[in-house]
């Protein structure tokens, strides 16, 4: 039975510095539970210590696998500035330590440094229908994709560009946490390279939120603009843009991953 993501999150046990998650296996990746949602889950925590100040940034570092099951998070405020808070959260497992995230939370300031991207025309006649099936990560079950630039993964054509639209299938409403689990959606760019399927992960994650309230946007048309910026002794480097259905840009991320093949 498929569990969306908005019921996942409404079943959580939450304190003060401590969120716990029942992670059902439609919500895996491989071995491991969605990395989308692993930070998910911290922010949750965090979210327990700082309510309502706006979220800026998130940095995370995996650290090893977390199982199918009960995950939980343990957070605490490192700094609360005048207009920053940084709060860090530990995803663990009785002493061990499985995924560290800092969040960085900040006020509005007055500023008169403005800019906005603008989200590159993409064509879309040949866009690719993804139909999930066996061979895909089961938390792909809870997206809807479409490929709009680069070759897929595993298809043996090197490439440092892909675009892809992406929807949620969940009832919403548009939270952080939809947006940080479309972030993570893609793929390592590098997997294009190789000709056979083989495993990959991210080791490092930095998101940083350009869009102070997501909550006006819907849970479909989101589009994910990906380039390999390295790869080198199975390391990657990613960079991605991601944009709400408006062409707003809503964040931007840097990952960097493993690919081994």
């Amino acid at each position: 039975m498929s569990t969306s993501f908005s019921q996942l999150l409404r079943r959580a046990k939450r304190q003060e510095g401590y969120f716990e998650l029942d992670v059902p296996a439609d919500w895996m990746q491989g071995r491991s539970v969605f990395g989308g949602l692993q930070v998910v889950i911290a922010l949750e925590a965090m979210r327990t210590c700082v309510p309502s100040t706006v979220l800026r940034t998130l940095q995370a570092t995996f650290v090893a696998p977390v199982p199918e099951g009960i995950v939980a998070a343990r957070a605490q405020v490192l700094r609360r500035g005048k207009n920053a808070t940084h709060v860090e959260a530990r995803l663990v497992d009785g002493d061990a330590t499985l995924a560290v995230v800092i969040g960085v939370f900040g006020n509005a300031r007055s500023s008169k440094a403005t800019r906005s991207p603008r989200r590159p025309e993409v064509d879309t006649s040949q866009a690719l229908e993804l139909t999930f099936g066996p061979g895909f990560p089961s938390f792909t079950q809870h997206f809807a994709a479409r490929w709009l630039r680069g070759p897929l993964p595993f298809s043996g054509q090197p490439a440092h560009e892909q675009v892809v639209e992406v929807a949620m299938k969940d009832e919403g409403p548009m939270t952080d946490g939809h947006v940080i689990a479309i972030a993570d959606f893609i793929a390592p760019v590098a997997l294009s390279y190789l000709d056979a399927p083989a495993p990959g992960s991210t080791l490092t994650w930095m998101l940083e939120f350009l869009c102070d309230d997501v909550h006006h946007q819907p849970l479909t048309g989101w589009r994910i603009d990906a380039e390999l910026i390295a790869a080198r002794d199975g390391y990657t480097n990613q960079a991605v843009t991601v944009w709400g259905s408006d062409g707003t840009a809503i964040a931007l991320s840097r990952q960097s991953m493993l690919v081994f093949g």
